[in-house]
């Protein structure tokens, strides 16, 4: 039996919170920590949880509770601190995305990780959405070709409130807008697909909707990789509908999820046959019909690899390196977008981006933060269309 701590009880630690108990006869909920005590009361309550309650996560780690899987669910500003201090303890620990806010960050938590012989898995649950799970086993099989344009939509929609919260909108506490905090799941998603990341990036950030918020709400960013092949990266959260995915222009056929295939072939004036290529699109169709669904999918899906992966002594699929490599691609989106130039990967240790407080001192203000609350009342919240 693993014995798990959740640290923050927001919003998104329900979406932990349910992931653990589908396990009742592999892991059991032992802590719930949070700096507002009563939400973590609150979520014990309505979960029936036969749990401690703490208010600080030193103070459970040097509990004589048997901790085994910390689940790190804080804003970003203080992922790096809990995760550490966690593997200091000898917990291994499941981090909320983004990893941290800087590259520095991310490598103190590998040296952590590696320094305490724990394991430390990035939630980047959307890999376990059947219809990336299949994307990706597809693009693997080779039968489209290789990708030559990805386009990544990551759009969300947040109401001007949104940014209300005390830590949202602000560089300090949140590290960023959408591009960080939303496009994290879409970033890894390419990163994955791919195989391979970037070796120079361009973007352009601005605020057209949120002048609560110091940070971007939409960005527009182009990858540019070692082949010449190119990525789009939109990351908004001023997109009704939200209606994001991944669409794969390969070199012989589109295909994306949602699902959708398409597949040309030309003519002796190089513009597309009527048809198509229908042989290959039967061929991918059915390749995609005879993969077999996950098990579980989104924070499920993962949680579960994890325990599995704890069981076995083996490693998660989503691990820190992964969630590094996606702070990477964000952080050279942000250097781009605040200094209009290309930017070249990697981003070595003597860039000043590389820590927190470059990429603070660095950072465009476009709109200044004055007043905030300090609590939301527990609503219904989004978590990713691709229908």
């Amino acid at each position: 039996m693993i014995n798990v701590a959740v640290v923050g009880t927001g919003n998104i630690a329900h979406a932990h919170v349910g992931g653990l108990l589908t396990f009742p006869d592999r892991c059991k909920i032992v802590a719930l920590c949070d700096i507002y005590p009563e939400k973590a009361q609150a979520m014990k309550e309505k979960y029936q949880l036969d749990c401690e309650i703490f208010a600080d996560h030193q103070v459970m780690l040097n509990s004589d509770l048997k901790i085994d899987l910390v689940h790190v669910c804080t804003p970003p500003y203080v992922h790096c601190e809990i995760a550490v201090n966690s593997m200091n303890a000898g917990c291994n620990v499941v981090v909320e995305k983004p990893m941290a806010t800087c590259l520095a960050e991310c490598d103190r938590m590998l040296e952590a990780e590696r320094h305490n012989g724990v394991t430390m898995a990035c939630i980047a649950q959307n890999r376990f959405r059947n219809s990336i799970y299949r994307l990706k086993k597809t693009v693997d099989s080779n039968l489209a070709g290789k990708i030559c344009l990805a386009n990544v939509q990551s759009a969300w929609w947040r109401g001007h409130c949104y940014y209300d919260l005390w830590w949202r909108g602000t560089w300090e506490k949140e590290g960023g807008g959408p591009t960080l905090n939303h496009a994290v799941h879409h970033i890894d998603m390419l990163n994955w697909l791919e195989g391979r990341m970037p070796d120079s990036v361009m973007a352009m950030l601005t605020n057209v909707m949120h002048d609560n918020a110091e940070v971007e709400d939409l960005s527009l960013a182009c990858l540019r990789y070692a082949d010449g092949s190119l990525a789009q990266i939109t990351s908004s959260v001023v997109h009704h509908g939200e209606e994001q995915g991944i669409v794969l222009q390969c070199a012989d056929a589109k295909i994306s999820a949602p699902w959708e295939v398409k597949a040309e072939v030309t003519q002796a004036n190089g513009f597309p046959k009527q048809e198509g290529n229908e042989a290959l699109k039967k061929a991918l169709e059915e390749f995609q019909e005879q993969i077999p669904p996950l098990a579980h999918e989104g924070h499920t899906g993962e949680i579960e690899n994890v325990l599995s992966a704890l069981e076995k002594g083996e490693r998660p699929l989503i691990t820190g390196e992964d969630g590094r490599r996606t702070v990477e691609v964000i952080t050279a989106i942000y250097k781009a977008g605040f200094t209009g130039q290309q930017v070249k990967l990697p981003i070595e240790s003597g860039d000043e981006y590389y820590t927190f407080d470059g990429v603070l001192k660095n950072a465009v203000h476009f709109y200044e933060k004055t007043a905030s609350v300090e609590n939301f009342a527990e609503e219904r919240i989004t978590v990713g269309n691709y229908k």
